[in-house]
């Protein structure tokens, strides 16, 4: 009797479960994943920015049951570990947010380490170029910042090419760009807008440039240049914006990080400002995009978690949105506002990068780069 009471209530589960284990994750509401999410109890994100852990105190907020394991992880240690999980066969993770797109593109979808995942609540409300391959949650910048407190007339950069000369020897930084997937997109996006940086040095020096004959074009002479004249590296974020924002400092560096650090410029004693005035361009414009593992353990809550990142109807995106919602983020959602404080997007003088173009260059700029070192 014992036995046969187990084998009965073990049947009305399966039944029960059944036509939850039929319906496709991809077209649920959050109301229904959530109901499915309970049962898995966690969701484990990787993450290229520390804000994570204010997503995963108000998502466990919104949905009580569901544990958010956040793992801050920049971009590059991202990708090499989950390739090196799925490799030894573990499949722990359930959502990836990263830049690199270049990688993501060329290398993890191909390859099905990673699948897209558009929640059905926002697809009206991004673009299409932004939700074609995987989703783009909201577009990030690498770009020239400099000293405002130091600078008040603006940025002492104009051109781009003033950073090879004696004035800014040793004063120019960036993070590692063999360590830090965004510095070396940057760095590609330069080599592969030559004539941009051809007429950018004309317009400095006067004459027309001479490209090195092992080089291809002015981007990666720039490149060498910027090099030659002690290009200070370093592989902490925010000491880099330290160096350079330092709201005391008398004759502060530049440098190259994100725009949405002057978010702290008050916490920090920062005077971080963008160089939008810079020419040919003051960095890059790049996605940062969410996507789920290949076997994720948790796949209703992976994708309740991209639906609650992608922020709610107002205007800030609500808590799934407002950590992002700074100057220097640009949410792939429209409907969500440019932070007031900030650029415009459309007066953003930066390069929108191109993820199959410079996937395609990246390793001969990362050869170059290695030389130079």
């Amino acid at each position: 009797m014992k036995y046969s009471m187990t084998g009965a209530l073990l049947g009305a589960a399966l039944i029960l479960a059944a036509p939850v284990m039929a319906q496709d994750l991809d077209s649920m509401t959050p109301e229904q994943l959530y109901e499915v999410a309970k049962t898995e109890g966690s969701v484990t994100v990787f993450s290229l920015s520390s804000r994570i852990a204010k997503i995963e105190t108000t998502f466990e907020e919104k949905y009580p049951g569901i544990d958010l394991i956040g793992v801050d992880l920049n971009s590059t240690k991202q990708i090499a570990r989950l390739d090196a999980e799925q490799r030894a066969g573990i499949y722990a993770v359930d959502v990836l947010y990263m830049s690199e797109a270049p990688i993501v593109l060329r290398d993890l979808l191909p390859e099905g380490k990673v699948t897209k995942y558009v929640p059905p609540r926002v697809a009206k409300d991004v673009a299409p170029e932004l939700q074609k391959d995987v989703l783009t949650h909201r577009l990030s910048t690498r770009a020239l910042m400099y000293n405002e407190a130091a600078y008040p007339d603006g940025t002492p950069i104009k051109n781009l090419w003033q950073l090879t000369t004696p004035e800014w020897t040793g004063k120019v930084l960036m993070e590692d760009p063999s360590q830090r997937g965004e510095a070396l997109d940057l760095l590609t996006e330069i080599a592969l807008r030559s004539d941009e940086m051809a007429a950018a040095y004309e317009a400095q020096f006067g004459t027309p440039i001479t490209v090195d004959s092992d080089l291809n074009g002015a981007g990666e002479q720039f490149i060498r240049n910027l090099f030659g004249n002690d290009l200070v590296m370093v592989n902490d974020s925010t000491a880099l914006r330290a160096a350079v924002g330092d709201i005391e400092a008398t004759n502060p560096s530049v440098g190259w990080t994100t725009y949405s650090a002057a978010r702290d410029n008050k916490k920090e004693g920062w005077a971080l400002q963008i160089s939008n005035d810079t020419v040919p361009s003051a960095g890059i414009l790049f996605p940062a995009v969410l996507a789920i593992a290949k076997d994720a353990p948790h796949p209703a809550a992976a994708r309740l978690v991209i639906d609650y990142m992608m922020g709610d109807d107002t205007t800030s995106g609500g808590p799934g949105f407002e950590p992002f919602f700074v100057q220097g983020d640009y949410a792939a959602r429209r409907t969500i506002i440019d932070h007031p404080d900030a650029v415009p997007l459309d007066k953003l003088n930066l390069w929108t990068m191109d993820p199959a173009a410079t996937g395609a260059a990246r390793a001969r700029i990362l050869d170059l780069i290695i030389t130079l070192q």
